[in-house]
């Protein structure tokens, strides 16, 4: 075991699973195309829009990733979780298990079924520590439908409750 801060890398990885985090699937261009389950996912800016995701530098995804100049980010719904299960196993071909998905602009491969994606321009990768946060321009995004999202807990995957008259006026 690793130690992280006076936390060994199993002790940080327990604590961190008690946050609840949006999966998505990203997908970069590539002879085969790459795709990974990402959980790292969020908004970095409006002005310019920008987003990051996180990815592990020993992931059989990053060589191609890292030369990939656009990316495809998906929002996964409620009912993907075969979809985030497919692009989080290793040792695949993921797009073979995944049928449901098309050539974009620039080459990037997009998800039919995918809640919302964003294709975007990748503007900058930096290291930290094991894993590269890559950060990225959204050039053209869509939704689909609107289904709850799809959430990373506690090891597994779920969604929302949904909310009750409480929670909705408190956040009014």
């Amino acid at each position: 075991m690793r130690a992280v801060n006076g936390l060994d890398a199993d002790a940080f990885r327990t604590l961190l699973r008690r946050q609840a985090a949006t999966v998505t699937v990203v997908t970069a261009p590539g002879s085969p195309p790459v795709g990974f389950t990402a959980t790292s996912f969020t908004s970095v800016s409006l002005r310019p829009p920008l987003v990051s995701f996180c990815l592990d530098r020993g992931s059989s995804s990053w060589p191609t990733l890292e030369r990939a100049g656009h990316v495809g980010v998906h929002l996964l719904g409620e009912d993907q979780y075969e979809v985030a299960r497919t692009f989080a196993t290793s040792g695949i071909d993921r797009f073979a298990a995944h049928t449901g998905w098309r050539d974009g602009p620039h080459g990037v491969p997009l998800l039919d079924s995918a809640v919302a994606w964003l294709l975007c321009r990748v503007t900058e990768h930096v290291t930290a520590g094991d894993h590269a946060i890559v950060l990225a321009e959204p050039l053209h995004g869509q939704h689909t439908h609107s289904a709850a999202p799809l959430i990373y807990h506690m090891g597994r995957y779920t969604s929302l409750a949904p909310p009750s008259a409480t929670v909705e006026r408190q956040a009014a």
